[in-house]
This record gives structure tokens, sequence and C-alpha cells, in this order.
């Protein structure tokens, strides 16, 4: 089975004149075969999933509840491709300690891992796997979504519905278990893959009746997922509850009085849906949100830069709830989507410069880890705010501005960095964003044009949306 949306051209094929009867036949067999009764093929599948595969890394040591700073695999990523690109890319990633990936369960360039219950298809998520092992990648597994017989679909091979619509329905309650089941067999399959964010943005389990999330349900079934892979290896780390911390124009009426600021008001039914999963969790190694830095009606509030400091209040709003849970970003965004959620707007340069400007603000509200989604195209040579450049030909596969800033805050600003004040001059603190360790400063020229800033009484000209790292 493919992959979903990935069309590679190696399965055309045509029935000539003289084979076409026998090999109608011996398909009509083969079906027949691998048809369970009342349907549901599970031709290409085995019952082998929870089977080791390939050669696991082997890790140092327990692992950390916090991974550093990486990115996320999408449709398209460089386990695909030309050979010399997608080798390329794992050179790359190797050269900087493999950065953290994340891939998703089912979807995004994974295939419906448990098409039939019992038979198991991970095709395409070994080979993604295969890919964060050999470039040296801390793997990171996302637990969405769920196969289709586990939300009211049709069981077998050929029957998932690859829409958005069904892809983001949330399994049935009574099928919690069975996503559970499935996440531990996931964790057996592949031993090396030590942190588990369990769903994704609440998908599906939004309540109509009540105008609300359906909290209770998710935290039944997160709770149902924690104790399965506890039960694998209780050193496996798992976080939730990965809600997207929408924020609104303050006047709306769903808007929070109290986790406000300039950049507009946190929803106050997405605080209520983490209140609820924080108090009545089973247990969590780390905590997991996603968001963007406008508000849901895309306004930057007060402006782009501005709007990342929502990135640094909700950070420290969550750590706050937790106790000092570490705290991860699944998903951060701080450029706007258009009606196809691309975000190809602004300049190269603009879009580096306000997403280290996020970095900063996220780092600085006390988040240890996040995952950038690399908006990664499947061909062609315009690949806005991509990490590499599409890996289908020879020539892809080369490293992009956006990779050099994320590769370099993961090996600058690790996991237990100690930031301290901003060695900024006071007049130049309208101008410029800047984190700040003992032997490193990032700054960020916050203007559309060239200005000069002291920065550790040192002044020096920042060329406009500058992104600048400083030996201290």
């Amino acid at each position: 089975m493919r992959r979903h949306g990935w069309y590679t051209g190696t399965r055309r094929w045509r029935l000539t004149a003289l084979l076409g009867v026998g090999v109608a036949v011996l398909a009509l067999v083969v079906t027949l075969i691998h048809t369970l009764p009342g349907g549901g093929s599970t031709a290409g599948t085995s019952r082998a999933g929870d089977k080791v595969h390939g050669t696991p890394a082997v890790p140092d040591g327990p692992p950390e509840p916090s991974v550093g700073w990486g990115f996320t695999h999408t449709q398209y990523s460089a386990d695909e491709g030309s050979a010399t690109a997608t080798g390329r890319v794992r050179r790359l990633l190797a050269r900087d300690g493999g950065l953290p990936q994340d891939q998703a369960l089912m979807g995004w360039g994974a295939d419906n891992p448990e098409p039939v219950k019992g038979h198991y298809d991970f095709g395409a998520m070994d080979r993604r796997i295969d890919f964060i092992r050999a470039s040296g990648g801390t793997p990171v597994v996302t637990l969405c979504c769920s196969p289709d017989w586990m939300k009211g679909g049709r069981a077998g091979v050929d029957n998932t519905n690859w829409s958005q619509a069904a892809l983001e329905t949330a399994p049935t309650p009574e099928h919690y278990q069975d996503f559970a089941d499935l996440a531990a067999t996931v964790a057996r399959r592949y031993p090396d893959v030590r942190h588990f964010l369990v769903w994704n943005e609440f998908k599906g389990f939004w309540n109509d009746a009540k105008h609300r999330w359906d909290y209770e349900g998710y935290t039944k079934m997160y709770n149902l997922v924690y104790r399965a892979l506890k039960k694998v290896d209780k050193d496996i780390m798992v976080g939730g509850p990965y809600l997207v911390m929408d924020s609104l124009d303050p006047r709306d009426p769903n808007a929070s009085g109290a986790l406000k600021g300039p950049w507009g008001a946190m929803d106050q039914r997405v605080i209520d849906a983490f209140d609820y999963w924080n108090t009545h969790k089973a247990g969590a190694d780390f905590v997991v949100v996603d968001g963007s830095s406008y508000t849901n009606d895309d306004e930057l509030l007060p402006n782009e830069f501005g709007a990342t400091d929502k990135l640094t209040a909700v950070s420290a709003w969550v750590r706050r709830q937790t106790h000092d849970l570490p705290l991860w970003w699944a998903e951060y965004y701080v450029e706007p989507g258009d009606a196809n959620d691309d975000r190809k707007g602004w300049s190269e340069q603009h879009r580096l410069a306000v997403h280290a400007a996020g970095l900063i603000a996220m780092a600085k509200g006390g988040a240890d880890s996040g995952f950038y989604w690399n908006p990664e195209e499947k061909s062609g040579t315009d690949c806005p705010g991509c990490l590499w450049t599409p890996t289908d030909t020879a020539a892809g596969g080369r490293e992009l501005p956006m990779y050099s800033l994320l590769s370099r805050f993961d090996q600058a600003f690790p996991p237990g960095s100690h930031y301290e004040p901003d060695p900024v001059a006071p007049d130049d603190v309208p101008n410029v964003r800047v984190l700040a360790t003992a032997k490193t400063a990032l700054v960020v020229n916050t203007l559309n044009r060239t200005i000069s800033a002291r920065v550790d009484g040192k002044r020096f000209a920042l060329r406009p949306y500058e992104v600048k790292w400083l030996a201290r």
C-alpha cells in the first residue's frame, strides 16, 4: 500500500489481452484468501506488528523528558526521492546531531497502520523511522490518527478514507482501548522510540452539543494509552494533551479574562480542557501544546513580532499549571496561512526573523522542546519556509535558511539552558529580540530597515530583519 498522497508512478499497470483472464482470476483468488469474514481485505499486512523492526539505536541511558528543538516530518520528506538528495539530507542532519524528529502514526506520510484489527501495515512508518535512525535523530511518535474501523469506518486495506474529515475523526469510546493497544504495538516495534505524544490537537474531540471540547473523552483515551505504554516499558516518556492554544480578540465572548495581553486573550474553552486533563490525567512525563502567535482570525497583535509574546505568556502559564513539567510545543506558527494553509506571503528573511523571535519567546516562557512543522514540497525549487529543497531530483536536499536557524538554536539552547538577562541597551529594546546564555547570544532585528544596536556593550549594525549569532 502506498502512503496517502504520495504517487511515485510505480504502481501503474495495464491488463493485456493475453494475460487479462489469468491475472483477473488470480486476483480474485488472492482477494478471497485475504478477506476476512464480513469484509475487510488484509492483503499486504502482517500479524506480527510488534516484531522489532530493523536495528534500533542503542540508547545511552534512560530517556530524558525533554529532547530539544527539532522538526516534524510531514506529507513529503527526505525518506523518499533521489538517493543522492535523500543522502544529502541524512548527512546534513547527522552533521548537526540528527535533531529530534517527530512522525505521526497515521497520515502525514504514514499509511493506515492497522487496516484490519490485528493486521498491520507499517511499511511507510518503517521507512520514516529508518530515516530518523540513519540521520542520527531522536525519534518521537505522535499517536494520531486512528484506523477507520476504530471510528465507525470500514476495515480493509482498500477502505481507508483519507479525507481530512475522516482522518481527523477520533476513535469511538468503545475503541479507546484498541487504540491504546495499537500504541503499545508501536512501542514494541520501535523500542528506540522513547517519547510519545498522545493524539494531535484534540482532533475529533469537539462536543457540538455543549459547544466545547470533549475533554472527558480525550482524557479517558489518554489515560488508557499512557498505561499501555508504561506497561511496555516504564521508562517510556508520554505527554499530552497537544491542545491548540487558541487566542482571540479580547472582546470575544469566549475570551479568557485572566490569561491575556497585547497579543489577545486565550480561549477559555481551551483553558477549561487543559485544566480537566491536568487534573484527571493518569500521569505525564512532559506536557505538550501547540498553537500560533496570531489570533484565530489571523490577527497579529500588536504586530508580527509583538504577537510572539503570546508564546512566552502561554508557556509560562502552562508551566505554572503543571508544577513545572517539561514543556513541548509540538507545533508553532508565526505566519498566518492562506486559504490552502500555505505560508508564502513573507520574504524568507522576514519569515526567518519572526520565527527566530518565536523560538526566543517559547524558550523565555520555559519551553525546552519544540517541533517545526516542515512544509516540505514534493518537487520544484520554490519551497518557502522549508528546511531543505525537495528531494525528487539529484540536485535536491540542499540546506535552506530555516534549517540553519533551527539546527543552531538546538545546539546553542539545549534543554536545561540557563538564560541570562538580555544584554541589550535600553534604547534598543523595542527594536531587537535577544536570547543569551553565558556562551551565546541570538539577536534579531525586528525592523525592515538597517539599525544600530548595542549588545554586550558593543554597537554594530543589523541589516533589515537580520538574525545574528554572537559568541560571548
